[in-house]
């Protein structure tokens, strides 16, 4: 569908488009008026359609997928590794060049979208655990578990 051809109407559409309110877009497209003239003009079928095409088009420019960012980590740690050469932009090689913690960032962030990496996060206050004797603290360490639901397994204690 091409622009509408009023402009007022255009950019009406455009500002509902955006995520604006029918009435802020009914203002914003140089209408005076109110709530019951925006949402009448918000409901007529060229406008939706423009709305919907408007926005069709905003996501087709702003998608990111998955597959793309997961392509351009692994990007970045055969640059940062020196398996790939770092060019400019005539297509010429510039340098080999070595970066630990680039390299290091992009593996991280890719363990971490395979879910080979488990978070840890430390539980009470320290010294909560100082007095507790092997069999004390492998019994808090149980009754914590059962009470979040994971499962322990038994020892010899």
């Amino acid at each position: 569908m091409p622009m509408l051809s009023n402009a007022r109407h255009e950019r009406f559409a455009q500002a509902l488009a955006a995520g604006k309110s029918a009435t802020d877009a009914y203002a914003e497209a140089g209408y005076n008026g109110g709530r019951t003239n925006a949402a009448r003009l918000a409901t007529k079928d060229y406008i939706q359609a423009r709305v919907q095409e408007l926005q069709e088009r905003a996501v087709e420019g702003v998608i990111l997928t998955k597959q793309w960012v997961l392509d351009r980590l692994m990007e970045n740690v055969k640059r940062s590794m020196q398996h790939e050469a770092v060019m400019d932009k005539e297509g010429a090689i510039v340098e080999y060049r070595y970066d630990g913690s680039v390299a290091n960032r992009a593996l991280e962030l890719l363990g971490k979208e395979l879910k080979m990496f488990i978070e840890r996060a430390e539980v009470g206050a320290p010294g909560d655990f100082v007095d507790l004797g092997e069999r004390e603290l492998f019994e808090r360490i149980q009754r914590e578990a059962e009470e979040l639901g994971v499962p322990i397994g038994e020892t010899s204690h």
